[in-house]
């Protein structure tokens, strides 16, 4: 609805925030929230590497997460030019709830690409900000529930909903064994850091494979990238048995 209804207190943009939640949940999401869109541009990972891609910083960040159950581990090959099988349904549920906002209340929203360089945003940092996870010692959020086998997608929405005392969610790696660290093929996560080059070489490997593959076969190959740390980690044991929607601020099992 449109014109004259088209509401511009905070209030009802923390209801119609609340909404947008709900429907992602109901769209398939396995995990749901929000983050000020401004929290991102001094996020962890921008103050590392300098901010780029995504470059407006009002309204909100929705992001929305979906486990990928380790017994379907094709939802996680990446296809050229396609992305991801899960990735694919994470945007169908995005576009499909930016066009809810715009057709039932006249909002601006749009999908967030995912790739940084396209105009994506840090998802990790921005899902972490959102209280749906915490980063883990495996450089994953890990969401409680599921773990670290959750991926996630993002829109924005010219919705100006204020955060709450900020969510703090604790590390399950305090106590943990660090598996992760001595399982990792490329030893990327040795002595309790994460040396992203040395991932970035495995999945560099991983690509050069699917490549190799498809001269071979004549067809197009996968990518199916090493999932090691995710799948080693325990947090992910119990992943896929409880369902949350978390929202900075709040929290609703």
């Amino acid at each position: 609805m449109q014109g004259e209804d088209t509401p511009d207190r905070p209030d009802d943009d923390r209801r119609i925030m609340q909404e947008a939640i709900e429907r992602a949940i109901a769209l398939g999401a396995s995990v749901a929230g929000f983050v000020p869109a401004r929290l991102l541009r001094d996020c962890p990972s921008a103050r590392a590497e300098g901010y780029r891609g995504w470059d407006n910083f009002v309204g909100s960040v929705i992001i929305l997460g979906l486990y990928h159950d380790p017994a379907m581990p094709e939802m996680d090959w990446w296809e050229e030019g396609r992305s991801t099988p899960g990735d694919r349904m994470l945007r169908g549920m995005t576009t499909a709830i930016a066009d809810w906002l715009s057709q039932e209340y006249g909002r601006a929203a749009r999908d967030i690409p995912y790739q940084i360089d396209a105009g994506g945003i840090f998802l990790k940092d921005a899902a972490a900000l959102a209280g749906l996870g915490c980063i883990g010692r495996n450089n994953l959020v890990i969401v409680p529930g599921y773990g670290p086998r959750v991926r996630f997608r993002a829109l924005w929405t010219d919705l100006e909903v204020e955060a709450t005392a900020p969510t703090s969610l604790p590390s399950p790696c305090e106590e943990c064994h660090r598996p992760c660290e001595t399982a990792c093929p490329q030893q990327a996560l040795a002595g309790g850091r994460y040396f992203r080059e040395r991932c970035l070489r495995r999945m560099d490997a991983d690509r050069m494979e699917a490549a190799a593959q498809k001269q071979k076969s004549g067809q197009k190959q996968p990518v199916d990238h090493c999932r090691t740390c995710d799948l080693v980690c325990p947090a992910g044991r119990m992943s896929g048995k409880k369902e949350y929607t978390r929202v900075r601020g709040f929290f609703t099992p």
